[in-house]
Protein backbone atom coordinates (compact mmCIF):
# COMPACT_ATOMS: atom_id res chain seq x y z
CA UNK A 1 0.00 0.00 0.00
CA UNK A 2 1.40 3.41 -0.96
CA UNK A 3 2.13 6.06 1.65
CA UNK A 4 -0.87 8.31 1.01
CA UNK A 5 -0.34 12.07 0.92
CA UNK A 6 -2.04 13.92 3.82
CA UNK A 7 -3.90 16.36 1.55
CA UNK A 8 -5.18 13.50 -0.61
CA UNK A 9 -6.26 11.64 2.53
CA UNK A 10 -8.16 14.70 3.80
CA UNK A 11 -9.84 15.10 0.41
CA UNK A 12 -10.98 11.47 0.46
CA UNK A 13 -12.22 11.77 4.07
CA UNK A 14 -14.25 14.88 3.21
CA UNK A 15 -15.82 13.06 0.24
CA UNK A 16 -16.65 10.05 2.39
CA UNK A 17 -18.06 12.08 5.30
CA UNK A 18 -20.16 14.35 3.07
CA UNK A 19 -21.47 11.42 1.05
CA UNK A 20 -22.39 9.31 4.09
CA UNK A 21 -24.29 12.29 5.53
CA UNK A 22 -26.18 12.51 2.23
CA UNK A 23 -27.00 8.77 2.26
CA UNK A 24 -28.93 9.10 5.53
CA UNK A 25 -30.26 12.66 5.24
CA UNK A 26 -32.40 13.28 2.16
CA UNK A 27 -32.88 16.96 2.97
CA UNK A 28 -29.10 17.44 3.12
CA UNK A 29 -28.65 15.54 -0.15
CA UNK A 30 -31.33 17.55 -1.98
CA UNK A 31 -30.00 20.84 -0.61
CA UNK A 32 -26.46 20.35 -1.92
CA UNK A 33 -26.86 18.24 -5.07
CA UNK A 34 -26.35 19.70 -8.55
CA UNK A 35 -29.69 20.84 -9.98
CA UNK A 36 -30.11 23.16 -12.96
CA UNK A 37 -33.18 25.01 -11.69
CA UNK A 38 -31.77 25.68 -8.23
CA UNK A 39 -28.44 26.87 -9.62
CA UNK A 40 -30.19 29.17 -12.10
CA UNK A 41 -32.10 30.67 -9.16
CA UNK A 42 -28.79 31.61 -7.53
CA UNK A 43 -27.87 28.56 -5.45
CA UNK A 44 -24.34 28.50 -6.86
CA UNK A 45 -22.82 26.61 -3.91
CA UNK A 46 -24.22 23.43 -5.48
CA UNK A 47 -21.57 23.75 -8.19
CA UNK A 48 -19.06 22.81 -5.49
CA UNK A 49 -20.96 20.74 -2.94
CA UNK A 50 -22.48 18.33 -5.47
CA UNK A 51 -18.99 17.00 -6.19
CA UNK A 52 -18.70 15.73 -2.61
CA UNK A 53 -21.99 13.82 -2.67
CA UNK A 54 -22.49 10.37 -4.20
CA UNK A 55 -25.47 8.24 -5.13
CA UNK A 56 -24.42 5.18 -3.11
CA UNK A 57 -21.41 3.42 -1.59
CA UNK A 58 -20.37 1.80 -4.88
CA UNK A 59 -20.32 5.19 -6.62
CA UNK A 60 -18.30 6.66 -3.74
CA UNK A 61 -15.83 3.78 -3.47
CA UNK A 62 -15.17 3.70 -7.22
CA UNK A 63 -14.43 7.43 -7.42
CA UNK A 64 -12.23 7.41 -4.32
CA UNK A 65 -10.33 4.33 -5.47
CA UNK A 66 -9.58 5.88 -8.88
CA UNK A 67 -8.53 9.11 -7.17
CA UNK A 68 -6.27 7.14 -4.81
CA UNK A 69 -4.59 5.43 -7.79
CA UNK A 70 -4.06 8.44 -10.07
CA UNK A 71 -3.61 11.40 -7.73
CA UNK A 72 -0.14 10.35 -6.45
CA UNK A 73 1.23 10.46 -10.02
CA UNK A 74 0.50 14.18 -10.10
CA UNK A 75 1.38 14.91 -6.47
CA UNK A 76 4.79 13.26 -6.71
CA UNK A 77 5.75 15.00 -9.96
CA UNK A 78 4.12 18.42 -9.53
CA UNK A 79 3.30 18.85 -5.84
CA UNK A 80 0.12 19.29 -3.81
CA UNK A 81 -0.77 22.83 -4.95
CA UNK A 82 -0.85 21.93 -8.64
CA UNK A 83 -2.77 18.75 -7.82
CA UNK A 84 -5.44 20.81 -6.03
CA UNK A 85 -5.58 23.26 -8.94
CA UNK A 86 -6.29 20.34 -11.27
CA UNK A 87 -8.82 18.71 -8.93
CA UNK A 88 -10.85 21.83 -8.12
CA UNK A 89 -10.55 23.25 -11.63
CA UNK A 90 -11.72 19.99 -13.20
CA UNK A 91 -14.58 19.81 -10.71
CA UNK A 92 -15.89 23.19 -11.84
CA UNK A 93 -15.17 22.48 -15.51
CA UNK A 94 -17.32 19.36 -15.31
CA UNK A 95 -20.19 21.17 -13.66
CA UNK A 96 -19.95 24.16 -16.01
CA UNK A 97 -20.24 21.93 -19.07
CA UNK A 98 -23.17 20.12 -17.45
CA UNK A 99 -24.86 23.43 -16.65
CA UNK A 100 -24.38 24.62 -20.23
CA UNK A 101 -25.39 21.40 -21.96
CA UNK A 102 -28.49 20.77 -19.81
CA UNK A 103 -29.46 24.43 -19.28
CA UNK A 104 -33.04 23.93 -20.48
CA UNK A 105 -33.62 20.85 -18.28
CA UNK A 106 -34.54 22.58 -15.01
CA UNK A 107 -34.95 19.34 -13.05
CA UNK A 108 -31.69 17.78 -14.25
CA UNK A 109 -29.63 16.81 -11.21
CA UNK A 110 -26.34 15.05 -10.56
CA UNK A 111 -23.80 14.29 -7.85
CA UNK A 112 -20.32 12.84 -7.64
CA UNK A 113 -16.61 13.59 -7.84
CA UNK A 114 -16.38 12.06 -11.31
CA UNK A 115 -15.62 15.35 -13.09
CA UNK A 116 -12.75 16.14 -10.72
CA UNK A 117 -11.48 12.56 -10.91
CA UNK A 118 -11.65 12.60 -14.74
CA UNK A 119 -9.43 15.68 -14.71
CA UNK A 120 -6.92 13.92 -12.48
CA UNK A 121 -6.90 10.88 -14.78
CA UNK A 122 -6.21 13.10 -17.78
CA UNK A 123 -3.50 15.00 -15.95
CA UNK A 124 -1.82 11.72 -15.02
CA UNK A 125 -2.05 10.43 -18.61
CA UNK A 126 -0.39 13.59 -19.94
CA UNK A 127 2.41 13.19 -17.41
CA UNK A 128 2.84 9.52 -18.22
CA UNK A 129 1.15 8.68 -21.57
CA UNK A 130 2.74 5.22 -21.73
CA UNK A 131 1.13 4.07 -18.48
CA UNK A 132 -0.85 0.86 -18.91
CA UNK A 133 -4.50 0.73 -17.90
CA UNK A 134 -6.88 -2.21 -17.71
CA UNK A 135 -10.21 -1.51 -19.42
CA UNK A 136 -12.99 -4.08 -19.03
CA UNK A 137 -13.66 -6.26 -21.01
CA UNK A 138 -10.30 -6.06 -22.80
CA UNK A 139 -8.00 -8.81 -21.48
CA UNK A 140 -4.79 -6.79 -21.87
CA UNK A 141 -3.69 -3.37 -20.55
CA UNK A 142 -3.77 -0.49 -23.02
CA UNK A 143 -1.59 2.65 -23.18
CA UNK A 144 -2.90 5.66 -21.26
CA UNK A 145 -3.21 7.84 -24.34
CA UNK A 146 -5.46 5.27 -26.06
CA UNK A 147 -7.62 5.07 -22.95
CA UNK A 148 -7.80 8.87 -22.83
CA UNK A 149 -8.94 9.17 -26.43
CA UNK A 150 -11.51 6.41 -26.01
CA UNK A 151 -12.82 8.03 -22.82
CA UNK A 152 -13.32 11.34 -24.61
CA UNK A 153 -15.14 9.81 -27.56
CA UNK A 154 -17.34 7.64 -25.35
CA UNK A 155 -18.28 10.62 -23.16
CA UNK A 156 -19.27 12.67 -26.22
CA UNK A 157 -21.35 9.74 -27.51
CA UNK A 158 -22.85 9.20 -24.06
CA UNK A 159 -23.89 12.85 -23.85
CA UNK A 160 -25.59 12.65 -27.22
CA UNK A 161 -27.41 9.37 -26.55
CA UNK A 162 -28.00 9.91 -22.80
CA UNK A 163 -26.59 6.46 -22.05
CA UNK A 164 -27.38 5.18 -18.57
CA UNK A 165 -27.80 7.18 -15.38
CA UNK A 166 -24.33 8.68 -15.85
CA UNK A 167 -23.18 12.30 -15.91
CA UNK A 168 -21.29 12.07 -19.19
CA UNK A 169 -21.12 15.86 -19.49
CA UNK A 170 -19.41 16.14 -16.08
CA UNK A 171 -16.92 13.43 -17.07
CA UNK A 172 -16.19 15.16 -20.35
CA UNK A 173 -15.95 18.63 -18.83
CA UNK A 174 -13.67 17.35 -16.09
CA UNK A 175 -11.41 15.63 -18.59
CA UNK A 176 -11.18 18.80 -20.69
CA UNK A 177 -10.46 20.79 -17.54
CA UNK A 178 -7.72 18.40 -16.49
CA UNK A 179 -6.19 18.52 -19.96
CA UNK A 180 -6.19 22.33 -20.17
CA UNK A 181 -5.02 22.90 -16.60
CA UNK A 182 -2.19 20.40 -16.93
CA UNK A 183 -0.92 22.31 -19.97
CA UNK A 184 -1.10 25.51 -17.92
CA UNK A 185 0.61 24.31 -14.73
CA UNK A 186 3.19 22.13 -16.50
CA UNK A 187 3.76 23.45 -20.06
CA UNK A 188 6.87 21.27 -20.50
CA UNK A 189 4.57 18.40 -21.48
CA UNK A 190 4.17 20.14 -24.84
CA UNK A 191 7.71 18.87 -25.42
CA UNK A 192 7.74 15.64 -23.40
CA UNK A 193 4.32 14.32 -24.50
CA UNK A 194 3.74 16.11 -27.81
CA UNK A 195 1.92 13.26 -29.56
CA UNK A 196 -0.43 12.67 -26.64
CA UNK A 197 -1.16 16.40 -26.28
CA UNK A 198 -2.14 16.55 -29.96
CA UNK A 199 -4.04 13.25 -29.97
CA UNK A 200 -6.22 14.25 -27.02
CA UNK A 201 -6.43 17.88 -28.09
CA UNK A 202 -8.04 17.34 -31.50
CA UNK A 203 -11.43 16.00 -30.26
CA UNK A 204 -11.47 18.66 -27.54
CA UNK A 205 -10.96 21.45 -30.07
CA UNK A 206 -13.63 19.98 -32.36
CA UNK A 207 -16.04 19.73 -29.44
CA UNK A 208 -15.44 23.35 -28.45
CA UNK A 209 -15.96 24.47 -32.05
CA UNK A 210 -19.00 22.37 -32.90
CA UNK A 211 -20.36 21.27 -29.51
CA UNK A 212 -23.41 23.51 -29.82
CA UNK A 213 -24.60 21.26 -32.65
CA UNK A 214 -24.30 18.07 -30.60
CA UNK A 215 -27.92 17.93 -29.46
CA UNK A 216 -29.28 18.57 -32.93
CA UNK A 217 -27.35 15.76 -34.62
Amino acid sequence: MMNINKVLLILIIVNVAFSIKGFSDRFFFDKYKFQIGAINRGDKIRMLTSAFLHVDYMHLILNMYVLYIFAPIIIVKLGVIKFLILYIGSLFAGNLLTLTYHKSELYYSAVGASGAVAGIIYGAILLNPEMRLMLFPLPIPIPGYIFGLGYLLYSIYGMKKQIGNIGHSAHLGGAIGGYALMLMVNPTIFLTSTTTVLLLGVPIVLLLLFGNKLKSL
